[in-house]
């Protein structure tokens, strides 16, 4: 088993080098020059081109990537141009609020579409299960942006029942992470209900009837844990896509996290800091991967991975 952990551990790292190759290319093959952007119109050639050095956009393209990479194996993501700033201060700064977002987007969603989906698969066919595969089609079709703003409008606007924006109190947090969790949500009820109707059909399930197990008992105990296998490994990488930051919700909601944080980035043309974000953001993603394959042989020992 350990040696299986860092195995994927040395796959992990790999992914994460062709990461930060793709990342340091994609902002540096857009149009224009970053450091023109820095600088105001009425600048000089010589100031842009003194900026070019401060910046480092001056040398050959491999060896930024070489300077970069130096630097991050020293703990160093670099310093923001646009901020003058540690990256790894800002990044690490709105961290915390995104994980506390999607925290709590990932506790609603599993709260509202696990029971939901145990109900439709065990009672296949009936009012409730077509309800939930409703709920699963409308919820997986349904735009963020869309959804954001009809809750603001609804329960900030008309019912002035919770804030529009901004962080602080729990209210803050509702619709950002409904809005959030809310993809997830129907993705995990059509999982789990077609989980539970295929593993109700096992034998061991009419064996386990058979002997007057109690219903609840079988559909809690034997049924539920194998249906739950496939959530488990789209609960890993929507954990890890939440916490990467999720862009348009919290610009849409003014939520400080690591999203926010990107779109200004990208706005503001801040290299140091879009390479810097992707980096972290897919270290999370694939650690998050990585724990759920280890995480997979708990719940059913039966499975190894490679």
């Amino acid at each position: 088993m350990l040696q299986k952990i860092i195995r994927r551990a040395l796959a992990t790292v790999v992914v994460l080098i062709g990461v930060s190759i793709i990342a340091f290319l994609l902002v540096r093959l857009a149009p224009g020059d970053p450091a023109k952007l820095m600088l105001p119109d009425t600048a000089t050639e010589e100031t842009i081109q003194a900026m070019r050095e401060k910046m480092g956009t001056d040398k050959p393209l491999f060896i930024q990537y070489l300077t970069y990479m130096k630097n991050v194996l020293k703990g160093d993501l670099g310093t923001s141009y646009h901020y003058n700033r540690s990256c790894s201060q800002l990044i690490f700064s709105r961290l915390p609020s995104t994980a506390k977002l999607a925290g709590f987007g990932m506790l609603l969603s599993l709260c509202f579409s696990i029971p939901l989906g145990m109900i439709a698969g065990i009672k296949k066919g009936s009012f409730i299960d077509t309800l939930s595969m409703f709920f699963a089609m409308i919820g997986q079709s349904m735009s963020h942006v869309w959804l954001g703003l009809m809750l603001i409008l609804i329960f900030a606007v008309n019912l002035k029942w919770l804030p529009s924006m901004g962080t602080g109190t729990f209210k803050h947090m509702i619709m950002p992470a409904i809005v959030i969790g809310f993809q997830f949500s129907a993705l995990a009820t059509r999982m789990v209900r077609s989980g539970m109707i295929d593993v109700l059909q096992e034998d061991y399930i009419t064996a386990t009837r058979a002997k007057g197990i109690s219903k609840f008992k079988v559909y809690t105990k034997y049924a539920f844990k194998n249906a739950l296998l496939p959530v488990v490994t789209v609960v890993g990488s929507q954990v890890g896509a939440m916490m990467s930051g999720s862009m348009v919700i919290e610009t849409v909601f003014s939520w400080p996290g690591i999203g926010s944080l990107t779109t200004q980035a990208i706005y503001n043309r801040d290299y140091q800091l879009i390479q810097s974000i992707l980096l972290i953001s897919a270290t999370i993603f694939v650690v998050c991967n990585l724990l759920v394959d280890i995480l997979y042989t708990f719940i059913d020992p039966r499975i190894s991975f490679n």
